[in-house]
Order: C-alpha cells, then sequence, then structure tokens
C-alpha cells in the first residue's frame, strides 16, 4: 500500500517507522515543513521523502496525518484537495476541534476521500512502543479499511460514532488527565514536604486505589524534575482550550479542567513552555502555600 505520512514530529516520527517495517508491504512517503526533519528520519527508516503536501499523496490509497492544531491541519488538506486520489482514505491523528474534523470531512468527501479524525492517546512512549490508544470518528467502512494499518502502531483503535466523535473522546480523555496529574503534583509536594522520600510512597501506593497511568509513568520525573521529553505544556494548553471552547458551546462547566488549564499558563510563564505538561510539579513546588511567589520574592 502507497502511504502518505504527513507530520514528523515527537510522535509522527516513530508511528511513520513503524509503518516501514520489512513485515509490512507498505510504500510510505512523508512530508514535513522541516526538511532536516526528513533527512534524519529518513536517514534511519525505509521511506522517501516528498518535496510538498501535493506530491506526498498523489497516488496515495492512505493519507495519515500527526500535526500540532487546527492551523497546520486546514493548510495540508487545502494543499492535498486537488492531488489526493479518488477513494482514498485520510487519517488525522493530530488534536484538533470537532468542527475543524467534520469541515474537512466535507471537504475531502465532495472529492471522493474519506477522513477520519483520529486523535491518539498514550504519549510518546505509546508511538514509539506501538501502543496508542487511537479514538475516530468517520464512517464504519472507510474505518475498517484502515484498521489494520492502523493497528501497526496503535494497541488499541476504536470507532466513536461520525465525524468530530474522535475528538470529542480526546477531549474527555484530556478532562480527566489533567486533573489527576494536578492531583498527584499536590500529593508527591505534600509528601516531600512532609520530609518523605516520595518514591517510596509512590511504591506503597502503586496498588493502592490512587493509582494512574500518570503515576506509573510520570511520578518519577515529576519527584526528580525532570520534565524535557514528552507531550509539552504548549500543546496541552491547546488542547485545554480546545476543550473549554466545546464546553462553553455544550453550556457543561469544567471548573477543575478551566484550573488546571490557568496552572499550565504559570508554568508557560515560569520557562516550560516546550517541558512536558507533568512540569505542573515545577509550579507546585514554587507556588505552593507558605513558599514565596517567584513573581514577588
Amino acid at each position: 500500500m502507497r502511504i502518505a505520512f504527513l507530520g514528523l514530529g515527537r510522535m509522527g516520527w516513530h508511528m511513520a517507522a513503524h509503518l516501514t517495517d520489512d513485515r509490512h508491504d507498505h510504500d510510505v512517503v512523508v512530508f514535513d515543513v522541516v526538511a532536516a526533519a526528513m533527512e534524519s528520519w529518513g536517514a534511519e527508516h525505509r521511506g522517501t521523502a516528498a518535496e510538498s503536501v501535493a506530491a506526498a499523496v498523489t497516488d496515495a490509497e492512505l493519507v495519515i496525518s500527526s500535526l500540532p492544531a487546527d492551523k497546520e491541519v486546514r493548510l495540508v488538506v487545502e494543499q492535498a484537495l486537488d492531488h489526493v486520489a479518488h477513494g482514498a482514505v485520510w487519517i488525522d491523528h493530530s488534536t484538533i476541534s470537532a468542527d475543524g474534523a467534520r469541515e474537512y470531512c466535507a471537504a475531502l468527501r465532495d472529492r471522493g476521500v474519506d477522513f477520519l479524525d483520529a486523535p491518539v492517546s498514550g504519549g510518546v512512549d505509546g508511538a514509539r512502543n506501538g501502543s496508542l490508544t487511537v479514538m475516530a470518528g468517520g464512517r464504519r467502512e472507510a474505518f475498517e479499511r484502515v484498521e489494520p494499518t492502523v493497528a501497526v502502531y496503535a494497541g488499541r483503535t476504536t470507532l466513536m460514532g461520525e465525524s468530530g466523535a474522535g475528538q470529542i473522546t480526546k477531549m474527555t480523555n484530556q478532562i480527566c488527565v489533567v486533573g489527576v496529574c494536578q492531583a498527584l503534583a499536590e500529593g508527591l509536594d505534600f509528601a516531600m514536604t512532609a520530609g518523605l522520600d516520595a518514591h517510596e510512597v509512590v511504591t506503597a501506593m502503586m496498588q493502592g486505589s490512587s493509582t494512574s497511568w500518570q503515576m506509573e509513568n510520570r511520578a518519577s520525573q515529576m519527584i526528580d524534575g525532570e520534565f524535557d521529553f514528552g507531550f509539552s505544556t504548549t500543546l496541552m494548553r491547546k488542547d485545554i482550550g480546545l476543550v473549554l471552547d466545546e464546553a462553553r458551546a455544550m453550556n457543561v462547566s469544567l471548573p477543575v479542567t478551566a484550573l488546571v488549564g490557568q496552572f499550565l499558563g504559570d508554568v508557560d510563564a515560569l520557562g516550560g513552555a516546550d517541558l512536558d505538561w507533568c512540569s505542573l510539579m515545577m509550579r507546585q513546588r514554587q507556588f505552593a502555600a507558605g513558599r514565596p511567589d517567584p513573581e514577588t520574592a
């Protein structure tokens, strides 16, 4: 199968790499606006770099995109419209607005192309390990066509409903996860301030009712203050912005999510825009009650 892969960021790099495994007979063509990213990827993996979006999608049976936001997805869809093959399927793993997903779906459907909005969860580790969770919205027929290919880099892929349903599901995921990470930051800070060995505290709690993916995969880094990896504060702030916009339109109250969104703004102001968003711990350690506020100290 000829596959066009658009976007070689932290996630896309690994997802595209899985598709080039010798066990799969795929002709993979990649494109990224950063030429150096394509060169580096091509030096490590079997695949071809395209000079443009149009060149990448021409004759592709499957188009896969993994991009930062609506702005980038809109741009590549516009550039691809006159070149993507009739009958192709486009699966977009970007986290974008549900309205945007529906818009791009309609535009591509007019050209005989199915569009699936299919954001992912699992972070860079999940992309690297091929264990991502994929939440898709779109036509079942198109989903069933691409599901075996997506399974190359995903541990679970679920069709959630019509166009936009994948994005709404990812928003639900982010609502649930941000409160957990902030609670973990508060709990770890509490234990450390009390003089406990926080690593031992986590070990003690791991099989208890407070355990979570964040505790299992991020507690150690939060304790050690190591945040230079993973899903950035900037991207999580973007995701929370999408969530809050959708919630306002639905008249749904999300007080905890809104508060953590403000805290992520504090992390950004502290210089953590490019750090993994579990750097909420950095903010917690600096802004906790009884300690000097770095803005006024």
